[in-house]
């Protein structure tokens, strides 16, 4: 099942709080970059980020994005500033 536009319209109202957000679409779904670093996506209607070490206590839910793929983290906040402390912490861990 593909996303739709207008839940990655939602996704990115959750991401006002974060600068430089874009996105590109691949094959039904919407890949989320910051800086140029793709950190996340949007997976069948649902936002996932990246599995980190850092983020493990921030009991995010582990979700499979598609069919042989690794395991992403599910945000099912919709606090911005929350948002934005998990996405700028995974991307500490990705520039490292």
């Amino acid at each position: 099942m593909a996303s739709s536009k207008e839940y990655l319209e939602y996704v990115l109202e959750l991401l006002r709080e974060v600068n430089g957000i874009s996105y590109k679409k691949m094959m039904g779904e919407y890949m989320l970059y910051k800086d140029e670093i793709i950190f996340g996506g949007v997976y069948d209607n649902r936002f996932l980020v990246k599995n980190s070490k850092s983020l493990a206590d921030m009991r995010l839910r582990e979700q499979i994005p598609y069919p042989g793929a690794k395991p992403m983290l599910l945000v099912d906040s919709e606090d911005p500033e929350e948002i934005k402390e998990i996405v700028m912490t995974l991307l500490n861990d990705l520039r490292k």
